[in-house]
């Protein structure tokens, strides 16, 4: 299956290179690109594109705009590129539904890989971006009990544990050991919270547990035994080997690693929860 694309940004030179650079790719075809917002969600609503490629900060109708009307009127799933690794970006972007959210100089091969990622219906941010949300809720002073809002009384008691979880940043295989069920049980729990809330992905069902009450940051920051996964030793240094892929767990629709070929050693770009 082809993956098709529509690629925004204001500085031409820029457009261009990530399109060249998608492509390239045997399972990608870049079906437009786009000088401005505005002109970016007339591409996705004229050639129903699966992922939409967009710039933060462009002319008239900016990413955030252009992000906010595709969610709105159409399938297809975006993600922001921006030069600018600000935490005002970032919310905005992630509340106006963007499934993934990378700096401009990320490199070639994540690039794609973020593609084929959002494209196959998961989420994806940079670990900067990552590393700046989990301070950022972490940080913040315990709140007063906060009454789980009644928008998730569709919800089953399995799929709010789920959710629960989700929140954490537990992947589905520690979900599965938390709830002691299997996998398939677990991403079916997923399925039905993301339906039954109308939330595009996971990074969404996060957002959607914080501000319903269903984990506050000092639950976030300090989950139960029975749900914590095994320790992990240390991240190396800025610079040095990898210590995962850009999208943990994700692989190309071909089944192929990131990139058409074998993993290559560097710098982790992305983070799914």
């Amino acid at each position: 299956m082809t993956i098709r694309v529509v690629v925004a940004d204001d500085q031409e030179l820029v457009r261009s290179g990530f399109a060249m650079i998608l492509d390239a790719q045997p399972d990608i075809e870049v079906v437009a690109e786009a000088g401005d917002g505005r002109a970016a969600v007339e591409a996705v609503r004229r050639l129903a594109p699966d992922v939409a490629l967009l710039d933060i900060r462009m002319p008239g109708t900016d990413g955030i705009e252009a992000c906010r009307a595709i969610g709105a009127g159409t399938g297809c799933r975006t993600v922001m590129l921006t030069t600018f690794d600000s935490d005002e970006y970032v919310y905005e972007a992630l509340h106006a539904g963007a499934s993934g959210f990378l700096l401009k100089d990320v490199r070639r091969d994540d690039l794609v890989h973020a593609v084929r990622v959002v494209a196959a219906g998961d989420s994806l941010l940079a670990p900067s971006v990552a590393r700046r949300l989990i301070a950022e809720y972490t940080s913040r002073p315990p709140a007063a009990a906060v009454a789980p809002s009644a928008r998730l009384d569709v919800l089953t008691a399995r799929e709010r544990e789920t959710l629960l979880h989700l929140a954490r940043g537990l992947s589905n295989a520690e979900i599965a050991a938390a709830l002691v069920v299997s996998e398939h049980t677990v991403k079916t729990h997923v399925g039905n919270v993301l339906s039954k809330l109308g939330l595009r992905d996971r990074i969404q069902a996060v957002i959607c547990a914080y501000e319903c009450g269903v984990v506050t940051p000092s639950s976030a920051a300090a989950p139960s035994p029975a749900a914590a996964p095994p320790p992990a030793a240390a991240p190396p240094p800025e610079g040095g080997p990898a210590s995962g892929s850009l999208a943990r767990g994700s692989r190309s629709p071909s089944g192929k690693p990131p990139g058409g070929g074998s993993a290559r050693a560097g710098r982790s770009t992305g983070w799914s929860p």
